[in-house]
């Protein structure tokens, strides 16, 4: 325990940290006695203080927002120290730590030792709890011009999540657990995550995760002061689009990271650890459209408040799957129930507590503006509803199967079949939607003008949508129809800048381009990486080939327009491996084009079997070769291999997509107007006090 390292770097478990950041001397070196925790709940006290006094006088709030600032920036050490003592002692395999000893090994590369830190639960969470540090110090950092009183009570509810995270982390999830008696060498990282996409994946997905927390503390904080107005959702857009943005960042990685390693040629498995991100993800791209519309129009106050709610609730549900033992995964972490049970009454409390607080806040809200059937803001609203609909078909694809077996109902499996006939269905209507609703006029539209507008983009989506697959080489409805999905959003994208370009007054073109603010243009960019993917899904699933064969050295077989000779394997050392490699020729029309080289490893440490896929990639799809096992003989002394052979066109195109839609989303925080909107309503602010 944190208690038995007397000889340890200052970390967050070490009182000596303790000492330097708070001045007090604490002995019984605890891990949940360290300055962290007492920390966050002196910025819970200090919040409620916020609420008593926020009306009454500016001392008392002086005086908080200090501590708050203190709070956000200097009480966080410990947290960064900790998780800088793991990297240090993982890089050096210091065994009596028994994450090391279990997670990591000597002929490791120094690499995957260093991202071996997050690569199991209880350094993933340190991570989780550095990243909602990080967060929280932005806020501080960049809120100072917001009023001191909403601050406190925004800072005072992050403080309240980090409490709760180091409380878990110090009760049920110790990374500095010492490991008696010391072994000479680690265990090793699992084979699995002994890849790039372990360095870069998880970060993005927790500053993702993490990041709508900011959203939930922001819709908390109006909520107690009573104010959910166009300000407050101006104050939470850019950061709920920044979270939005990493969180695609991050599952397009995951994704990507398990086509090329696993083995298996597929994009995504509808596994529930992938749902248990990609559901905050469908919540939080409802949450940004609706925030605009609270923005601009100051409607939908109530439904953008339990948007947020929602948004962090089912990252914190995310949290409990991964995490809990409920589920077997090869994403999931623990198997340990009462890190499950911890999690969910954590759940339960925030999910309880913030809508008991709606609930108590809500005759203040009120409804926001009106506006018509046909409007902006009812194109918004619907996408907005067709979105939620799709989270809930994922969420009960996903625990239905855990709720029959927590009641001894029987084991049943609910995979690929029932999201591909439920989800995509859903989604249909609201990528329509995103064609429309940014060429609609707010608040009131009339149907002809907007037919008129659309006419053009509807003609050419639905005629291309006919023919391409004639010239792709085969029609299906189901191809045409998302070939239409794709193209009408690229014709609306463009019908929608013509008809910008076209209004402008501006003299040149480049000056006409430049009057419309970043946040346009990121959107612009986001609605066209929905199509990208949408174009990479449909070409896929429609057009891909796939193999399962047994293959003789120097055997030939044709899949597609392609010849693949498989020339044999070879071994070779690795670091910490020892490979087969084997050696397949891809030919077309008897021309060489390419040579793969598939792996099979085994590593030392474990003892554990990975296929690795050897993919050639171009714009027009990948041609992906993967080893299987080896037929009549063992190893490299085998004639025959089951070989696996997959041609995927287009299917880069979904996690460009991917990206183009995060790109999007940092594209449009960049906007100025967030930071002048800011500095006007102060300046409205102090004339009135001035005034009175």
């Amino acid at each position: 325990m944190a208690g038995d390292l007397p000889a340890d770097p200052p970390s967050m478990t070490n009182p000596a940290s303790a000492q330097h950041t708070s001045g007090r001397t604490n002995q019984s070196g605890r891990a949940h006695e360290s300055g962290r925790p007492h920390g966050s709940l002196g910025a819970l006290a200090l919040g409620a203080l916020g609420v008593v006094y926020g009306d009454i006088g500016t001392s008392p709030l002086y005086t908080m927002k200090t501590a708050l600032e203190w709070e956000g920036s200097g009480a966080k050490p410990e947290v960064a120290l900790g998780i800088l003592s793991l990297i240090f002692w993982t890089l050096i395999i210091t065994t009596s730590v028994k994450y090391v000893a279990v997670n990591s090994n000597l002929r490791l590369p120094w690499y995957y030792r260093f991202s071996a830190v997050w690569g199991a639960h209880e350094g993933s969470l340190l991570l989780w709890v550095l990243i909602l540090n990080v967060w929280t110090v932005a806020v501080a950092a960049f809120s100072r011009r917001l009023p001191d009183d909403f601050i406190a009570r925004v800072i005072s509810v992050l403080g309240f999540i980090a409490f709760g995270f180091l409380l878990f982390t110090a009760l049920t999830s110790n990374p500095f657990e010492r490991a008696l008696p010391m072994p000479f060498d680690g265990n090793d990282l699992n084979p699995v995550l002994q890849d790039p996409g372990l360095i870069v994946h998880p970060p993005m997905l927790y500053t993702g995760y993490v990041g709508f927390s900011v959203a939930f503390a922001f819709a908390l904080a109006a909520l107690i002061g009573g104010r959910l107005d166009a300000t407050w959702a101006r104050w939470s857009r850019p950061w709920t689009t920044v979270a939005w943005a990493f969180l695609t960042t991050g599952i397009a990685l995951g994704s990507g990271w398990a086509y090329y390693t696993l083995g298996w040629g597929g994009w995504w498995f509808w596994d529930p650890v992938e749902n248990a991100s990609f559901m905050p993800w469908l919540t939080g791209t409802a949450l940004i459209h609706s925030l605009a519309v609270t923005e601009k129009r100051g409607a939908f106050r109530s439904w953008t408040v339990l948007l947020a709610i929602l948004a962090f609730s089912l990252s914190l549900l995310g949290t409990f799957l991964v995490r809990s033992g409920v589920i077997t995964s090869v994403h999931a972490f623990a198997t340990d129930p009462a890190r499950g049970v911890f999690i969910l009454a954590f759940l339960a409390i925030v999910i309880g507590g913030s809508l008991a607080l709606f609930a108590w806040r809500a005759a203040s809200v009120g409804l926001g503006g009106s506006f018509a059937l046909v409007s902006r803001e009812s194109m918004l609203l619907a996408n907005n509803i067709v979105l939620v609909v799709a989270m809930a078909s994922v969420l009960l694809g996903t625990l239905y199967p855990l709720f029959l077996d927590a009641l001894d109902l029987g084991k049943i499996s609910v995979g690929p079949p029932y999201f591909d006939a439920v989800f995509y269905p859903l989604l249909a209507p609201a990528v329509f939607l995103m064609g429309v609703g940014p060429i609609t006029r707010w608040n009131r539209a009339a149907v002809p003008e907007l037919a008129a507008r659309l006419k053009w983009a509807l003609a050419v989506a639905l005629v291309s949508a006919l023919l391409l697959p004639f010239v792709l080489g085969r029609w299906s409805p189901l191809i045409a129809f998302g070939l239409f999905l794709a193209l009408w959003l690229f014709a609306t994208t463009a019908v929608n800048l013509w008809q910008r370009i076209k209004g402008s007054h501006r003299g040149t073109l480049w000056a006409r381009l430049a009057a419309n603010p970043a946040s346009y243009y990121g959107m612009l960019l986001a609605h066209f990486g929905v199509g990208l993917f949408i174009v990479g899904v449909t070409l896929v699933k429609g057009y891909e080939i796939e193999r399962d064969v047994r293959l003789d050295v120097g055997q030939r077989v044709a899949v597609g327009p392609y010849e693949f000779a498989f020339l044999g394997v070879t071994p070779a050392p690795g670091p910490n491996y020892r490979a087969l490699v084997g050696t397949v020729e891809v030919r077309r029309n008897g021309q060489l084009i390419e040579t793969l080289h598939p792996e099979k490893r085994v590593y030392n440490a474990s003892g554990q079997t990975m296929t690795i896929a050897a993919i050639d990639t171009a714009v027009s799809g990948d041609r992906y070769v993967s080893l299987g096992e080896p037929v009549g003989g063992d190893g490299a002394s085998a004639g025959a291999w089951g070989v696996r052979i997959y041609l995927k066109p287009f299917v880069d195109w979904i996690w460009l997509g991917a990206f183009v839609m995060a790109l999007g989303g940092f594209v449009a925080v960049s906007d100025r107007r967030y930071r002048l909107a800011v500095r006007r309503r102060l300046g409205a602010l102090a004339g009135a006090a001035a005034g009175e």
